[in-house]
């Protein structure tokens, strides 16, 4: 068995589409494959059939981009297995969706004033499958246009980072919510990658309120963190998961799915 359950697809911000994506899993002799896109349930249900049409086990999920309002710091919710209608995951993600989306239309209309020549054409076809405009598509058309040649170059940072012209974000869900969302719609919860975002700090709350497991295997992780998590979940008997957190071509980090695996002894929770 060969398990990633940290990937995502051109459904949010991904740069393959969920048929490619199980198409280069299948080349990577992945067995389990976890999508897990931003905020939307979207395609969820075709993405397992067709799992079990080229005998992948898909494996339901979402990462749900949270808010620590204890600590003030984003924190990053993993769901899987919950309820196909996931009502209660839909009442709280469609507003981070529209916020989103809003959000990128805003900073696409700063860059075209302030001078730049990018082809919204191009960009909507992009985002045409998530229906959500991300950061990485307007990205996507500034190479296209030439004034970079990387997604997360300097130009990336000095326009949305560091008080850049487009240096704005939107409203999160509260992360304890978003874990009771997950358990209302009978998925399982876990916290994504603490070791990036230093998100340690609230696991005793999420603890209370329905976490199932951790993130321990994914890029942004130390050894330290790694051992750090694995002495959490074994003293709270949680579950432990890992992945690439792929992207593709939209990737921060070039991983190769498949590469960081998932714990193969908590497979079968799943």
């Amino acid at each position: 068995m060969k398990a990633d359950l940290h990937v995502h697809t051109s459904i949010s911000d991904g740069s393959y589409t969920t048929s490619e994506t199980l198409d280069m899993a299948r080349q990577q002799g992945i067995t389990h494959i976890g999508i897990v896109n931003h905020d939307t349930i979207s395609g969820l249900k075709a993405a397992v059939d067709l799992g079990k049409r080229v005998g992948i086990k898909v494996i339901p999920g979402i990462e749900i981009s949270s808010y620590d309002f204890i600590n003030k710091r984003k924190v990053h919710i993993l769901g899987y297995n919950f309820d196909f209608e996931g009502k209660n995951i839909r009442r709280i993600c469609d507003p981070i969706l529209k916020r989103r989306d809003e959000n990128s239309r805003t900073q696409m209309k700063i860059l075209i004033e302030n001078g730049y020549k990018i082809d919204t054409s191009y960009i909507e076809e992009k985002c045409s499958e998530s229906e959500v405009l991300y950061k990485q598509h307007i990205m996507s058309a500034m190479i296209k246009a030439g004034y970079t040649d990387n997604i997360y170059s300097d130009l990336y940072r000095d326009l949305f980072k560091n008080g850049g012209i487009c240096d704005q974000d939107i409203e999160y869900m509260d992360v304890i919510e978003s874990v009771k969302a997950i358990k209302a719609d009978g998925g399982i919860s876990i916290l994504a990658h603490p070791g990036q975002l230093n998100s340690y700090d609230i696991i005793p709350v999420l603890l209370e309120n329905g976490l199932d497991g951790i993130e321990v295997n994914h890029h942004s992780h130390s050894v330290e963190d790694m051992k750090k998590i694995m002495r959490i979940c074994e003293m709270h008997n949680l579950i432990m998961t890992g992945g690439t957190d792929f992207h593709g071509e939209y990737g921060e980090t070039f991983m190769i799915m498949g590469n960081i695996e998932s714990p193969k002894e908590f497979l079968s929770l799943f």
